[in-house]
């Protein structure tokens, strides 16, 4: 399995540091974070993703993925649902520019449900054909509305295609109340990486080093290396092109939220370490 942090741990840092740090603290790849206030996002011109691609690919560090912020599952007239598809298309083609085969994306359906999964299952079939044809796959995080495999799994299965699938953020399957086993049993057949990080409760979302909270990352790490052991390397290798995921985990420290959250560098190296510890327990 292979490791990777997203740089909303560490905001607004240019990618010649990011690079530094991921080389630095032994990490394999790195989620870049695409907001307008981030060094990388949808409005970058084409010189300037070259050599985003081109300063990952010198280190040897994957771009793992371009986290986004559409909501593909929110209630939209007929311009919203056209800004919607825009910026999926943005995405996509960003993805594609950097080389890296993954796009997050939110349900933030509120509390429409059954409306919310048909939408969300409409649009992001509608970009499949795109990211197919880019070699990228556009993952619905567990988030908001949908916390759980099980809520995801809801809308990834009518949508029915290869190059959309799950992204499993722990914290938000835990807050949803499915255990571990659960979220990966359901997510299995769609899922493309996972999010880890830690907390001290349900009621303080805080960032914590890994280790230093209640999230049931053993449990997590458990489920994965079953999986592992009795159908190969985890995630699920559903790409079209056969190679799957290579079995990404990747910290999500939230500092951008918390700006009294200790600063993430210095955090890199230990998290990495019980993580491969927690592998290694789990056989």
């Amino acid at each position: 399995m292979r490791f990777a942090f997203s740089t909303l741990g560490v905001p607004g840092m240019p990618v010649a540091e990011v690079v530094r740090l991921a080389v630095g603290a032994g990490y394999q790849g790195v989620e870049l974070r695409a907001h307008p206030e981030e060094p990388v996002h949808p409005r970058l011109g084409v010189r300037e993703r070259a050599a985003v691609r081109g300063e990952f690919a010198e280190a040897g560090v994957a771009v793992l993925a371009v986290a986004g912020y559409a909501r593909v599952a929110a209630a939209r007239d007929a311009a919203g649902e056209a800004e919607l598809a825009q910026e999926l298309r943005e995405l996509v083609l960003l993805a594609a520019d950097l080389g890296a085969p993954y796009v997050r994306v939110f349900p933030g359906g509120g509390d429409r449900p059954a409306a919310a999964e048909a939408d969300a299952a409409r649009r992001l079939a509608a970009v499949a054909p795109l990211a197919a044809e880019r070699g990228v796959r556009v993952l619905l995080e567990t988030h908001d509305s949908h916390r759980t495999g099980a809520a995801v799994a809801r809308i990834l299965g009518p949508v029915g295609h290869r190059r959309v699938g799950a992204l499993w953020d722990v914290l938000h399957s835990w807050l949803g109340g499915e255990a571990p086993a659960d979220t990966l049993a359901v997510l299995a057949p769609h899922l493309g990486y996972v999010q880890v990080k830690d907390v001290a409760s349900a009621e303080d979302t805080a960032p914590l080093p890994l280790g230093a909270g209640v999230l049931p990352l053993p449990a997590v790490l458990a489920a994965l290396a079953r999986a592992h052991a009795a159908h190969g390397p985890v995630p699920t290798p559903v790409d079209g092109d056969g190679r799957g995921s290579g079995g990404w985990l990747c910290w999500e420290y939230e500092k951008r939220w918390y700006p009294d959250a200790a600063a993430l560098p210095a955090l890199l190296a230990p998290a990495r370490e019980h993580l491969q510890r927690l592998l290694d327990a789990a056989g």
